[in-house]
């Protein structure tokens, strides 16, 4: 009899285990591919991996904007997709030495909730039966693919790739067609742009990077387009035919795109099938067509079911690995008898492009939709010394959605590097309902970019 049981072992069940098992619970967790799951293997890692080589490339061809000669610089595709392989088997191996440390018992293949006993939930894996006083599902998503004709052919044939398979290449393809410019789209865009491939997006919204702040979608669209990548918004795609993309424009013209690889990158659903879910009644949350989207939670992490948890992309709705995380130290803490909830005003979104782009809080589109009283101040990042010296010729934007009435801090998005590493300050300051003028007082370091946050902070009018 364990204490908990973890189905999944990415971001969220790992972190919980490690929680879990350092706290003293016994803890078995069950992962049928590789420990860090989609975040570590396929995902958040690898891609970040890829963008970093292909940002230094980006920087050797650049190097005489700032005095410095780089002759005849080069990409070594397999080499870069090599360092890729190390980086993340050097993290995995991390993540054991992680569980280890906790004592956390790791089984290395799926479990499936066979039904509650009066002691907890009975599990089975790999023929073996498990009983927990307490579950975390942790099972994640994998990438959606649409009932688009030809699609699901070209994935078997390999002209059509997810992000699984874009990993995998043993080549770099000459032109890319992206189905999809969210977030996984445009940072494949960004690092086979740099990298020298015609790179094409096609996106049935009329921008990219769909509820990030609009302004700086824009911003980051039209930079890329300067780079060669192009784009063909508000469009729907009907069809692929061998390396075409078919789609229909804005005006309903059939138009065609090819490349000599396809990626199909149109968001995530979560792994709610062959779980057992449905055997100890665990409810469902509905996407407003009425479809299970995943599993519902409350603010502990709680199901419908006493002492089943669930974490991450399973639930359907912040499907990013930090907050899969956090959401599994709740759940945790809560089978701890300590008090916590999880709140979701202040989730950091990064999209990790040359330049980054950063945001957290509301957008200025979200404020206006709750029918708040709002302003937005904003200012270039040229107004920062660091990234003036650090970005020659870099454009970018710091933009603070602010309360009218109490100059409450609702939101902070920007675009430019290193915005990623800027952002959690930003996190801090919405999660504690700091105001803009208790922001002003803080002390930022000299010279560095995060000045720029208080920089904006001071464009507000004094009354």
């Amino acid at each position: 009899m364990y204490d908990l049981a973890i189905i999944g072992g990415g971001p969220g069940g790992y972190v919980a285990a490690g929680r879990a098992g350092k706290a003293g619970l016994s803890v078995v967790l069950f992962e049928k591919r590789e420990l860090g799951g989609v975040c570590l293997n396929e995902g958040c890692i690898p891609t970040k991996t890829l963008l970093y080589s292909a940002k230094v490339y980006d920087y050797s061809r650049h190097a005489d904007k700032y005095g410095v000669k780089v002759e005849a610089s080069s990409v070594d595709f397999g080499a870069i997709f090599k360092r890729k392989e190390k980086v993340v088997k050097k993290l995995v191996g991390g993540v054991k030495v992680q569980m280890r440390d906790a004592a956390v018992e790791v089984v290395k293949a799926t479990a499936v909730v066979k039904g509650r006993t009066e002691a907890g939930i009975l599990l089975e894996s790999d023929g073996k039966e498990f009983q927990a006083r307490n579950l975390l599902v942790c099972t994640g998503s994998e990438a959606a693919v649409p009932p688009i004709p030809g699609l699901r052919e070209g994935l078997a044939q390999g002209t059509v790739v997810t992000n699984r398979e874009i990993l995998s290449l043993g080549a770099q393809p000459a032109s890319l067609v992206i189905i999809g410019g969210g977030v996984i789209g445009m940072e494949f865009a960004s690092f086979f742009n740099s990298i020298g491939t015609q790179v094409t997006v096609i996106e049935m919204l009329p921008k990219i990077l769909g509820p990030l702040d609009d302004e700086i979608s824009a911003m980051l669209q039209a930079q890329y387009q300067k780079k060669g990548v192009e784009f063909h918004l508000g469009c729907k795609v009907v069809a692929v035919e061998g390396n075409d993309v078919v789609y229909e424009d804005a005006e309903g013209k059939t138009c065609r795109a090819g490349g000599e690889k396809i990626l199909v990158s149109v968001g995530r659903r979560a792994n709610i099938q062959d779980i057992g879910l449905e055997n100890i009644g665990v409810e469902l949350a509905l996407n407003p067509a009425g479809r299970p989207c995943g599993i519902k939670v409350d603010d502990k992490m709680r199901t419908s079911v006493p002492g089943v948890y669930a974490a991450g992309d399973v639930t359907g709705f912040s499907m990013l690995a930090h907050t899969a995380s956090r959401e599994a130290e709740v759940a945790v803490n809560t089978i701890l008898g300590k008090a916590d909830q999880m709140r979701y005003n202040a989730i950091p979104g990064v999209v990790y492009t040359n330049p980054e782009v950063a945001g957290a809080g509301m957008t200025e589109a979200e404020a206006a939709a709750k029918g708040l009283d709002y302003t937005v101040l904003k200012l270039p990042m040229a107004f920062s010394g660091r990234f003036v010296a650090e970005n020659e010729r870099g454009e970018g934007l710091c933009k603070l959605v602010v309360d009218k009435a109490g100059h409450k801090l609702l939101g902070v998005h920007m675009l430019g590097n290193p915005c990623s590493e800027l952002i959690f300050g930003a996190c801090m300051a919405i999660e504690q309902g700091m105001s803009v003028d208790q922001f002003k007082e803080v002390v930022f370091p000299h010279p560095t970019v995060s000045e720029i946050m208080k920089e904006t902070a001071f464009t507000l009018p004094a009354e």
